[in-house]
Parts: C-alpha cells; structure tokens; sequence
C-alpha cells in the first residue's frame, strides 16, 4: 500500500459516513484503501454466534467487473501456477482466477519452476487437506529464495480461517499475498500490489462479497462445466467450516444461470454440473417462488445432452425437485445425497435436522419416481462418542439404500466449530477400523452393481484417454460410471455407444460399438 493510499485509509476511519460510502461505491470504482478498510475494520474470526444471526440483505449484484488500464498488461510475459485442492467449488474459483491472470497477461504453465505466480487454492474441510496446502507451502520455500521475484499467494478456504492466517504470519513470512473466498474478483489489483509491495499482502473478508457475475474463466477443457448457481451455506452442521469460510448462502440470479448454460450449449459443451455449497437451498433467498426444481425444469429444455447438480442436502430435497428430475431427458438421475451417520442420535449431535427414518423416506420418494436412479453419499466414521451401535446403524443404512458409492471419512474436527469443542472418547484405531468396514461393504456394493452392466449397452461421454494407457479412451455412463474402452482419439467430446466387456469395483471395460457416424 502506497502513502497515497495509507491516507485514504485513515480518512476512512475516522470519518464513519465515509467508510459507508466506501463500502457502497460501484465495484470498479473502489480503491485499495476501501479494501483494506474492509479488512482492518470488519474482520472477525469465525463465530458461530454471529454467524447465525446474519441476514439475507446486503447482497448485491455487480456486472461491472473491469481490469483497470494500469494493471491491464501486467502480466505480459510472465506465467502462472494454480494448485486446487478441495472440492468442486474451488475448482470453479480455480477457474475464474486462471481467467482474470489470463486476462492480464498472464500464460499458464504447469512447471513449478517455470511459474512467476503460484497461487495456492486450498480446502478447509479435513485436517489432512490443510496438511498438504502447509507442507506445500514448505516445499516452495527454496524455489522462493533462488527466485525472489516469484510470488505465492495462498487464498480459499483456509485463508478465511484466522488460525491459518495468523500461522502464515508467523513461520512462512516469505508467502506474498493471501486473500479469502469473497473477494476472487480483486485478484488484478492483490497481484499488483504483491509485485510492489515489500510486505506480505492479506486481504480477507469476513463478510460476504457480492454477487460479481461477468468474472472471466478459463474452463477446463470443452466438454463438461461447473455452473455455479448459488455461493454459501446456512446449514451449521456441528462439524462443519464451510458455513463460515463461504458465508451465507446467496443464489445467482435464475436469467443469469439459463443464460450461462445457453452459452455453454452453443459452445458444444455435452454436460453441465450446477454447483452449489448446498445446492438443493437454491432461491430461498431470492424475493420469489424459485427453487432448484424450477431452475433445472428450465434448463432440461436446452439443448444440452446431460445435466446435473452437487452437493445436495437431503433437509432442502424437495418434492418439487423429485417431480422434475422424474422427467428425465438430459436431467440425469444419478443423484449424490450425503447422510453422513445411519444413526439419528448422531444426525442430532451433527445438528444435520433430520433423523434416519426422515431420510429413507426421502429414498423411497427418489426410488419411485425414478426407480433406476444411482445413489451416491458422504459419510463421516468416529464422530464424537459414536457408539458401535450407532456405527451398525450406518452399516445397515447403506445397505438399505444400497448406495453405489460413497465417500467416506474419519471424523477430523475443525478449530471454531461446535463439534471440535465436544469430547472424544473413541480411540483412534476403533474408528480405522470401523473405516475399514464401511469401506469393504460399500466396495462390495459397487461391485455387486457394476455387475449387472456386463453384455449391456451404455452412452458414454468420451472424456479423454485412460490416465493408466493412452491407447485406451476412458469416459462416463450417465450414471457416472467410469468406462474405458479402445477407439480412435477423434471420438473425445463425443458420447458413443459402448458393450460392456468387464465389469471391476470402480470401473468397467468395454467395446465401442461401431456405426456408420463412428469418426475414424
């Protein structure tokens, strides 16, 4: 930060009316100084008690997004490095900032040592994710010193806990910029700032940005798409940080989506996901009668040939949505529906607000009017003073949904949750070996199920070649099962017909089916 801007900063805060309308000017018309204001005066460690009293205002939509003239070309000649971790959601933001670096000059480079930007786009949700970003940053630590000019950013989830913030501070004093979550859309002017200033540059909010929505991206790849359709999440399960490290839930506009997935249709894209932290919460807090089933009977009329949607939340799964996906067409009915414990006395302590009995209802309702549909789960082993009961209870669940998939972990409790304040007494190697259980009847489910494709037919989205043998073209059923199959590379984007040879865990082996429109 400049003088110039330094005084601006302390107007700012001495003067209150002037802080207000710092924080209400046009988003291209704010300055560092406004930003930084932000940060010294509203940033808050995570609260649970505030938290849960924020309101549904104050969020605004912004198509005004510009790259200012002096910042432009600021890149020119120089590449960058984004390193994901996480979920899709941070793949998505992975993708808007490789667009804004792209757009100021920047070219992407996948060598480390070829890189003048390596930005770090981390996940907060386990301990063993943090672990990782941590012993990357370390790793960095000699490429920083042979190259000084080399700047390394750290932002996403874990940038918005002040634990981590205050850690970097601390023991990694060589990292360059750190930003949060809410304000991906100031990446142009972190990126000047950090080349010119000789301090760490940090610039979190606590507060939600708004909705910015004219944000460039570079995709990756042209065949499937994230489509975000709402940011934030109001659930406050008791293990889980996403509440405050994404803020409140606030949906996109619906004309800003359909116009979003039109423009991916006319692109040639073959498949779209709708992303959303909780994505079944779409439109509960938009001013009208708009939910998720309404936005997807919309977008089941573009000419798109698959659709789907992640993560849900069986609380906000509503008939509605259950009537529309029952249409079918390009809407695919393999539905991703975490229930976390079998046991509802775990549900409660988990604050998830619905019990085992409320779930399977919500199965059946899915399985008859979609009886075919593919169900897949999140599951979480060794919370807090689960019992081997209650550990049964999720055994015999997953059997009675009979899910295809899941992921499954060991609870890790998370700094400034509910959960990670309550008592533990299950020993590590119970709940490694109850993992170990779940893991070995949900694999023999998966397996049992891919069974049933061997000698059948399926449409396969071809995606690329294999990642073990590049003569072999690797894609996905509908269904999301993984298929690999031997075919000429000019079918990728393609979705072909394919016999299924050989049936495994978690893939399966097959033939393509030749036809007269078979490119070769």
């Amino acid at each position: 930060m400049n003088e110039q801007q330094r005084k601006e900063l302390n107007q700012i805060k001495e003067n209150p009316t002037d802080r207000k309308s710092a924080q209400d000017k046009p988003l291209k018309e704010k300055t560092s100084a406004d930003f930084a204001k932000y940060f010294e005066t509203t940033y808050q460690p995570p609260s649970l008690k505030n938290a849960k009293k924020r309101g549904k205002e104050d969020v605004n939509v912004h198509y005004d997004f510009d790259i200012p003239e002096d910042i432009a070309r600021i890149g020119e000649g120089k590449k960058f490095l984004i390193r994901t971790y996480g979920c899709q959601m941070n793949e998505h933001d992975t993708e808007i900032m490789a667009g804004i670096l792209t757009d100021i000059g920047y070219e992407s480079t996948s060598d480390t040592n070829e890189a003048d930007i390596i930005l770090l786009n981390t996940c907060a949700i386990r301990e063993n994710a943090e672990n990782k970003v941590f012993g990357e940053i370390g790793h960095l630590k000699p490429l920083k010193q042979e190259k000084p000019d080399l700047i390394i950013g750290v932002c996403g989830c874990m940038s918005q806990e002040e634990s981590v913030v205050n850690r970097i501070l601390q023991k990694h004093p060589f990292i360059d910029l750190i930003f949060g979550t809410h304000n991906i859309h100031r990446l142009p002017q972190l990126v000047k700032e950090a080349m010119f200033s000789k301090e760490m540059v940090v610039e979190v909010w606590s507060k939600e940005g708004d909705i910015v929505e004219n944000l460039p991206r570079q995709r990756k790849g042209s065949i499937k798409a994230w489509v975000n359709i709402m940011y934030g999440c109001d659930k406050f399960c008791t293990y889980c940080i996403v509440p405050y490290t994404r803020g409140k839930e606030r949906s996109r506009l619906p004309q800003d989506i359909i116009q979003e997935v039109r423009q991916l249709a006319a692109q040639g894209y073959k498949e779209i996901t709708l992303l959303g932290q909780n994505v079944n919460a779409y439109g509960k807090d938009l001013d009208m009668e708009y939910g998720l089933g309404d936005l997807m009977d919309e977008i089941r009329k573009i000419d798109i040939p698959r659709v789907r949607f992640t993560t849900s939340h069986p609380r906000d799964f509503d008939d509605r949505l259950i009537e529309v996906l029952a249409k079918g067409g390009n809407l695919l009915d393999h539905i991703h529906l975490p229930v976390q414990s079998g046991s509802s006395e775990v549900l409660k302590i988990m604050a998830r607000k619905y019990t085992r009995e409320r779930y399977l209802e919500l199965v059946h309702k899915i399985r008859e009017a979609m009886p075919n549909a593919t169900l897949t789960t999140d599951i979480i082993v060794g919370f807090p003073n689960e019992t081997e009961e209650q550990f049964q209870e999720t055994l015999s669940l997953v059997e009675e949904v009979g899910f295809e998939g899941a992921y499954t972990f060991i609870y890790s409790p998370r700094e400034g949750t509910p959960a990670a304040k309550m008592k533990d007494n299950v020993p590590m190697e119970v709940k490694k070996e109850r993992l170990q259980r779940l893991n070995a009847l949900v694999n023999h489910q998966a397996a049992e199920t891919m069974k049933k494709y061997e000698g059948e037919m399926v449409d396969v989205l071809v995606e690329g070649e294999s990642k073990k043998n590049p003569d072999v073209l690797a894609g996905y059923t509908h269904r999301n099962k993984l298929v690999n199959f031997r075919a000429p590379k000019s079918l990728i984007g393609e979705i072909v017909q394919v016999k299924v040879t050989k049936a495994k865990t978690w893939s399966l082996d097959g033939e393509l089916v030749q036809t007269a429109e078979v490119k070769s």
